[in-house]
């Protein structure tokens, strides 16, 4: 493991798969199980070119790593997380596959290129700006809400890096499935795998995974429910095979 200098409130904690480390901060980012899951949820390519917009502090790109030998891009708009997700790519020696991108989504495709990609993933922000005067911090404010992008603009951009017949996967809220729809059908975005993600048996979703063809035909498959707890405390068994490195994809 490479050596990199740490900022007083970031530790190093085990990512549990693959002897993989990472970089967080609870007063900056610290990923959650959102980003396990599309990691695990989105197709990948035996090669050729990803790419995972908010990337925050790299942990998509890094769990994507142990399932390809594609190249990946990570690109993320805050420079104190761009910061750590470039170091976090440096501890893992994995400098050869990842890159981190500082830039901003809406116009990275005048750097990244059109059309260059095999598959494009996201977790973008989930809720709009609230009105008012927010006492949040700044970081968490910009994972949560659309500071620095719509859903619009992350659809959009998206449909820009991915080639025709390239897959876009993406993690977001039940209740804005509608609107993903719509908005992905008008860039030309077939959304073609979806799941559900349920805390517990009987209760309502509070996750959605997506996944989407460029210039593809419409067909939808829904997948069985994922079922977080099989009881009020314990993961279910398929998500303690995903967190612990039994199993590298959400099928």
């Amino acid at each position: 493991m490479e050596k990199v200098s740490l900022q007083p409130s970031e530790r190093i904690d085990d990512l549990l798969t693959n002897d993989l480390k990472i970089i967080q901060s609870d007063e900056v980012f610290s990923f959650s199980m959102d980003a396990v899951l599309l990691g695990r949820f989105s197709y990948v390519p035996p090669r050729g070119r990803m790419v995972d917009l908010c990337t925050g502090n790299g942990v998509i790109p890094l769990l994507l790593s142990t399932r390809t030998k594609a190249s990946i891009v990570g690109v993320e708009i805050q420079e104190r997380l761009a910061d750590m997700a470039d170091r976090n790519v440096k501890i893992n020696e994995l400098d050869n596959q990842i890159q981190i991108v500082h830039g901003d989504l809406r116009t990275i495709h005048n750097q990244l290129g059109s059309g260059n990609f095999d598959v494009v993933t996201v977790n973008p922000p989930y809720l709009p700006v609230p009105n008012g005067e927010q006492n949040i911090n700044e970081h968490v404010a910009a994972a949560r809400h659309e500071v620095f992008c719509t859903l619009e603009d992350v659809v959009k951009t998206c449909s820009r890096l991915v080639r025709s017949g390239g897959r876009v996967a993406m993690v977001h809220r039940p209740s804005r499935l509608v609107e993903i729809f719509c908005t992905m059908r008008q860039y030309k975005l077939e959304p073609k795998r979806i799941r559900y993600v349920h805390p517990r048996a009987g209760e309502e979703a509070n996750m959605v995974l997506v996944e989407a063809l460029r210039d593809g035909k419409p067909e939808l498959r829904t997948l069985p429910p994922l079922i977080v707890y099989k009881n009020k405390t314990e993961y279910c068994d398929e998500l303690m095979e995903i967190y612990y490195g039994k199993r590298d994809a959400l099928i």
